[in-house]
């Protein structure tokens, strides 16, 4: 076990689509399964919009296909409980919210994580699967007795920066307006640089995901994905952040 990496007990991620976990937690749940603890994972879409608009390959193919990426990168982390809720991509904010949020209650009633890992209320990158993501977890959070604690994904300033004079802006946000808010280091409850062991499991785990990571790897090459990949960070909500 990683001993630089912070335990979080059993661990509840509830994400939008394939990748979304690895990207922001694989070293958090990999060090979880390592010492115990069991972790759950819950997608909410398949992810069969995430090819270029010239794509030819079918809808089905692309969701067949990102579902063998994702059950091998969770293969990778020892992640065994996997759960898919089977709503559109890019058609999240359309469903029901009582009715998702009484799956993940039910769920979270469950599982008994400790903690749930999800995106902030602005989703990382504007996107509207992202946001309606965040708002299930916290609803259902807040509806289970006892109340598992819930932390988001964040990014520093100087995480964003960085990321950013690597990367066009235009190929990860789903928006036109502003950057999403970034943390200050001091507001964070998980600021952690992978120690090198974990940091290219993670990697490696995360590379599975071929049709969505390797074009980002091949922009700004393996030696800077792997760097800014290692870090996660998670921060606690504010009282802003929970949703009516």
């Amino acid at each position: 076990m990683d001993d630089d990496v912070p335990v979080l007990g059993s661990i509840l991620g509830v994400w939008a689509h394939p990748d979304d976990e690895a990207y922001l937690s694989a070293g958090l749940m990999a060090v979880a399964v390592e010492a115990g603890h069991h972790v759950c994972c819950v997608t909410a879409t398949r992810g069969e919009l995430g090819f270029p608009d010239d794509d030819p390959t079918p809808i089905d193919e692309r969701m067949a296909l990102r579902e063998a990426e994702l059950d091998a990168c969770l293969a990778d982390l020892g992640v065994t409980d996997h759960r898919w809720l089977d709503y559109p991509d890019g058609g999240c904010h359309e469903v029901d919210v009582d009715e998702v949020v009484g799956r993940l209650t039910a769920i979270i009633d469950e599982v008994r994580p400790d903690v749930v890992l999800s995106f902030g209320p602005d989703g990382a990158t504007w996107h509207t699967d992202h946001i309606a993501t965040s708002r299930w977890a916290a609803l259902a959070v807040r509806a289970s007795e006892p109340s598992p604690r819930l932390l988001y994904a964040a990014k520093t300033p100087g995480w964003v920066e960085d990321f950013l004079s690597l990367m066009d802006p235009g190929r990860v946000m789903m928006s036109d307006g502003p950057l999403p808010p970034t943390s200050e280091v001091a507001d964070l409850v998980i600021h952690t640089p992978l120690p090198d062991g974990l940091a290219d499991r993670k990697l490696t785990a995360l590379r599975r995901q071929v049709s969505q990571i390797e074009p980002l790897v091949e922009a700004v090459g393996a030696d800077e994905f792997h760097r800014l990949m290692r870090w996660e960070m998670f921060r606690e909500p504010t009282t802003e952040d929970w949703p009516e």
